[in-house]
């Protein structure tokens, strides 16, 4: 069990950590301390449901469906764009705003984007369905221990991240500093959506 349960949870860690859309995400909802435990939730269940799916062998389904990978690259590379430009006209925007205002978005929208990034992001798919499903399956009997220790990865990482930006939120109090945020963000859904279109899948 324990030998199964460790790996799986350094190596959940360790495909997690790398800033990417949904990690820039539920960074910018802990600073704003908007919807932060719900968008927590979503991403680690969303990841414990894609792990718990890929070490059952959904992997083998998507590696046998390549055009899948194909519409949900586009579909994200869509998704990102807009989102990257949204938040891009945010930054430039003229006129006096207030930090509230600038800040917070409805728990509907909030939703609508943490699944957007997670679902509508093909490497999420290579990575927790197929790469960890391939891994955990090498521990026969014990997989599914592999399987929970990668799931209680994902719980640590976003509760940390989330978390750990709103307590620091209270020194974010200026807004000339979600301006840069959001401006570092969008840059990183450009650079998420570019790795996309030329991302080779296959190899």
């Amino acid at each position: 069990m324990v030998i199964a349960f460790l790996p799986g949870l350094l190596t959940g860690l360790s495909l997690i950590i790398a800033i990417g859309a949904q990690n820039a995400f539920v960074i910018r909802q802990g600073l704003a301390k908007s919807n932060v435990l719900l968008v927590v939730v979503i991403c680690a269940a969303s990841d414990a449901l894609l792990i718990f799916l890929g070490t059952g062998g959904l992997g083998a389904v998507i590696q046998s469906q390549p055009r899948a990978l194909e519409i949900i690259r586009w579909f994200g590379v869509a998704y990102l764009t807009f989102f990257g430009l949204n938040t891009l006209r945010k930054v430039f925007r003229p006129g006096a705003l207030s930090i509230e205002g600038e800040t917070s978005i409805s728990r509907k929208a909030a939703i609508a984007s943490v699944l957007g990034f997670t679902f509508l992001n093909p490497h999420v798919y290579l990575d927790t369905v197929i790469l960890l499903g391939s891994i955990s399956n090498q521990f026969h009997s014990d997989r599914w221990y592999f399987a929970l220790g990668a799931a209680i990865g994902s719980i640590l990482w976003f509760s940390a991240l989330g978390f750990g930006a709103r307590a620091a939120s209270r020194f974010m109090t200026k807004l000339i500093f979600w301006k840069v945020l959001d401006y570092i963000i969008a840059n990183v859904m450009f650079a998420v959506a570019i790795f996309l279109i030329f991302y080779d899948f296959k190899a």
